[in-house]
């Protein structure tokens, strides 16, 4: 690269093009609808073929189209498996079976007019999801607990955004389009998911019925009269706000790459520094109404005032959760159990692995992703005491103060706190690759399985390099039905829904009641990135009920909890939002 090219805007700059550029990117703007009925609606449910399995006492059907006019037949099809209790089954001839709603049924207390219903979203890295193609014994454990199953497939991020989020909705549709032929209360949805699922399922309780979904509806022939709104959403790490997620990852965790070239290191620093024009201009606040901003500081890194505040003590609060739910001697355990998935076990992720560059990445946009953080502390021992863990994290210098009297700690900076536990486990560009290399640049693609750039921020910082003609390239362009990666990113970012700064917001139904759990030790995503989605839901006002948050210590990228299992607490969860 000559050095003409070699000229990235400086932080002022950075900071400065903000306000045109988010005015840019988020222009789309439509009303909340879903009034009228296409021609082209998928036919309703047959009660006449069911299937029954009768050690677990659910009835079920799968295959079933919930789209007249699917654009992938593979994967828009679902199944539903019903507890026997909600259901009087008739078999027929050919070992099928004829079901009626059994109105006296119940079972813990939910009856066939109040069960609700929950869908899982298994897509890591938004990949597919295949429909079920028979019974499986995963669904048992939900069906035990009262809840009716649903269980749809999806396209994922080969096919490009909206498809994913656009067949879930449509999924949600079909079900309430049979609300007089099955038992439940479809006012009733819960979705729960994990990374790019964790994102999907906060999308669907972002979203409902918002507008800009309705030509890619009506386009696989969904059910239009319906909503597709949720009542809860679940979601472990999600990894979403995608058009700031580049510039959140390096504002936290630029500290622990090492080995970056010139040219990658003035570009991480440039990222962090929108990062905090886009958090001065979100207009954020604390429980307590307090404005969240973030301030230049020693470092020129922006690693001060209130936002940064709140975000360490968020970390601090994490620690302090981990050392009262501890009984030591305590040794470091494998990740929770995993929720049963959609997907069949082992399905890869297809954002790499921390640690593997993906192929194609310039020379030294990698940095200490590689593993190379040599401020990284070794946390695989027994410890025998508090004091002893907290020796452990101190190993490589101080960062906690631990008050062995009130079992609690502070930390001396989210820097400290990055160095010691958390590597960036992706590359400068860690979700729009600089060469369209991530699963980020693929959903944003054209539906042809190719990456694309979908951010403007980092267009315009690398604008007078060799990757100016690629992004501009690419943002210019419009998918099938003429709608912008702009347009298309804003369907894709819970953010334009829920706070008031974006066009999109309250133009959507969002949903009630929330539980977003973080790994805080994962480098997959920012922590940021939950705490913002968090705080804008708390700020929502009416239409958001409950917002359950927490950053789990000692967690990576994984369906983290505190305690107990993933599983056990989301349907204690969704038992307490429902009664």
């Amino acid at each position: 690269m000559n050095d003409s090219k070699k000229a990235f805007v400086s932080s002022a700059a950075a900071a400065g093009l903000f306000t045109l550029l988010l005015v840019f990117s988020l222009a789309s703007c439509a009303s909340t609808g879903f009034g009228h009925t296409a021609a082209n609606t998928p036919d309703k449910i047959d009660m006449t073929a069911w299937h029954y399995n009768a050690a677990d006492d659910v009835y079920y059907q799968t295959g079933l189209r919930y789209a007249a006019t699917p654009a992938d037949e593979r994967y828009e099809t679902m199944g539903i498996f019903i507890p026997g209790a909600y259901v009087s089954g008739t078999e027929n001839e050919d070992g099928s079976y004829t079901l009626s709603v059994n109105k006296k049924g119940s079972i813990s207390g939910y009856t066939a007019q109040t069960a609700p219903f929950i869908m899982p979203i298994e897509t890591p890295g938004y990949a597919a999801a295949n429909p079920p193609a028979g019974y499986s014994a995963q669904v048992k454990p939900y069906t035990d607990a009262g809840f009716i199953y649903i269980w749809s497939g999806a396209r994922g991020r080969e096919h490009g955004a909206p498809g994913g989020v656009t067949d879930y909705k449509a999924a949600i549709r079909y079900v309430r389009f049979n609300k007089d032929r099955l038992p439940g209360n479809t006012a009733a949805f819960f979705s729960y998911g994990m990374s790019g699922g964790g994102a999907q399922s906060v999308l669907l309780g972002a979203t409902g019925d918002s507008a800009l979904y309705t030509p890619y509806l009506e386009a696989i022939g969904a059910v239009m009269h319906e909503s597709d709104a949720v009542m809860g959403s679940q979601s472990w790490c999600p990894i979403t706000n995608l058009c700031i997620a580049d510039e959140a990852y390096e504002w936290e965790m630029s500290v622990t790459r090492t080995g970056l070239t010139a040219d990658m290191r003035s570009l991480s620093n440039r990222l962090g520094a929108a990062f905090a024009a886009y958090i001065n201009e979100l207009g954020l606040t604390d429980e307590q109404g307090a404005p969240l901003t973030l301030t230049q500081s020693a470092d020129s890194l922006y690693h001060a005032g209130s936002y940064y505040d709140y975000l360490k003590a968020t970390i601090e609060d994490s620690l302090n959760s981990f050392l009262a739910d501890t009984r030591f001697p305590y040794t470091p355990a494998s990740r929770p159990e995993r929720m049963d998935a959609g997907n069949p076990a082992g399905t890869p992720n297809p954002n790499g692995n921390p640690g593997n560059p993906p192929a194609g990445n310039p020379p030294g946009a990698q940095g200490s992703a590689a593993g190379s953080n040599s401020y990284k502390v070794t946390l695989n021992a027994s410890y025998a005491t508090a004091e002893d863990y907290i020796a452990a994290l101190n190993a490589k210098g101080k960062w906690v103060a631990y008050d062995p009297a009130a079992n609690t700690v502070r930390i001396s900076s989210i820097e400290a706190f990055m160095r010691a536990v958390k590597n960036a486990g992706k590359p400068v560009g860690a979700f729009d690759g600089l060469n369209r290399s991530q699963g980020e640049n693929i959903l944003f693609g054209s539906g042809d399985g190719k990456g694309a750039h979908f951010d403007p921020i980092e267009a315009e910082l690398l604008k007078g390099t060799d990757y100016e003609a690629a992004f501009t390239e690419d943002l210019a362009k419009t998918d099938v039905l003429g709608k912008s990666v702009s347009t298309r990113a804003d369907m894709y970012n819970p953010m334009y829904f829920l706070c008031r700064y974006y066009k999109g917001y309250r133009k959507s139904t969002p949903a009630k009641y929330w539980r977003i759990r973080s790994g805080i030790f994962q480098g997959d995503t920012a922590l940021s990135t939950e705490t913002t989605l968090a705080l804008a839901l708390k700020a929502y006002g009416p239409g958001v009920k409950s917002v359950d948050f927490e950053t789990v210590w000692g967690q990576g990228h994984t369906e983290a909890e505190r305690t107990g299992s993933p599983r056990e607490n989301f349907i204690a969860w969704v038992n307490e939002c429902m009664h």
